[in-house]
């Protein structure tokens, strides 16, 4: 276990407080989990969402937010924990809310950019590539993650007869699709098969919810035949295995997150050009660059020995040490 110089006399009690997605409860029990490795800790998982109107309200604007909940949602009522993490609008009335709920006994994280005033929270810790400037921000590299070398090693188990013999080098290779500002249309989705089809090594693939239809049929007619293994959303899911027994990866330039959960491995980390205008992740990609943990994909394989990406374990750091500091 690791440590930070803060032990508490118990174990602490860490809410993950979201609206239950997977893409946002993750990057919250990423960082609670993180610090559960430092200290013994409880974490429980509230997943919340907020009935109408009071969705639609700016978060400052909900006056009692814990009755505005709908009934599906989990109970948000003491004993109140000692870390309070938030992440999502839905956790953003709450998480002003407990402040004042716990007699600011709770240390309320807040995880993204909550694009509020920063000091309805004690910290709140957003992507660099967001540039939110504050007293009380601590930025990060990408979003907090689950991905540890503990984990990879145990999921890759379950895998190792349809890796093992695969001829290396082992490329994992991590298909996103539509965000805000890009996609993969049907054209760039023969491109980057044709690029992959045309390495040496054996191909692992996964393709995201996020991938059209449009391009997952170009994708399984043009790049599944060269594939060691496939993964478009049928049975289990080999995401973390891919990782940990991967030579090089490869993640298209649409998803912050996975180029950061592939950067936290500590391998190369290729980025793929997608469609459109990369936007604020071109801030993410630069970042990555400079630090060496990515390069540009240019239509083959580079090798050099990145040190892994310790976000997570940062941000786990910086909240236990503004608890040590309220301790004294």
């Amino acid at each position: 276990m690791q440590t930070v110089g803060f032990q508490p006399a118990r174990t602490l009690r860490i809410w993950t407080v979201t609206d239950g997605r997977a893409g946002i409860e993750n990057q919250a029990l990423g960082l609670a989990e993180a610090i559960a490795r430092r200290t013994p800790s409880e974490i429980v998982v509230k997943r919340v969402r907020l009935r109408t109107p009071w969705s639609w309200m700016p978060p400052g604007f909900v006056p009692a937010p814990r009755q505005a909940l709908t009934t599906a949602s989990d109970p948000i009522d003491p004993p109140w924990p000692d870390i309070w993490i938030g992440c999502g609008r839905a956790s953003l009335p709450l998480s002003m809310g407990v402040r004042l709920w716990s007699q600011a006994r709770t240390l309320v994280v807040q995880l993204q950019d909550p694009r509020i005033n920063p000091r309805e929270f004690d910290i709140v810790i957003p992507p660099e590539h967001d540039g939110l400037e504050a007293p009380n921000a601590f930025q990060i590299i990408g979003a907090c993650h689950r991905v540890t070398p503990e984990r990879i090693a145990r999921e890759a188990r379950d895998f190792v007869e349809d890796l093992s013999a695969a001829p290396p080098p082992a490329i994992a290779v991590l298909i996103g699709g539509k965000s805000k500002r890009q996609d993969i249309t049907p054209e760039t989705a023969r491109r980057i098969s044709r690029e992959l089809s045309a390495l040496e090594g054996s191909l692992m693939v996964t393709l995201s919810r996020r991938t059209s239809a449009e391009a997952r049929a170009v994708f399984t007619r043009e790049l599944r035949p060269f594939t060691r293994l496939w993964y478009d959303g049928e049975g289990p899911n080999p995401y973390f295995a891919m990782l940990g027994t991967a030579d090089v990866i490869l993640v298209t330039a649409d998803s912050a997150n996975m180029a950061v959960e592939a950067a936290a491995v500590g391998k190369p980390l290729l980025i793929v050009p997608v469609d459109g205008d990369a936007g604020k992740l071109t801030a993410l990609h630069q970042a990555l660059y400079d630090r060496g943990c990515a390069r540009p994909f240019n239509g083959r394989l580079e090798n050099w020995k990145p040190e892994p990406l310790r976000e997570t374990d940062r941000a786990a750091a910086a909240v236990l040490q503004l608890m040590a500091q309220r301790a004294r």
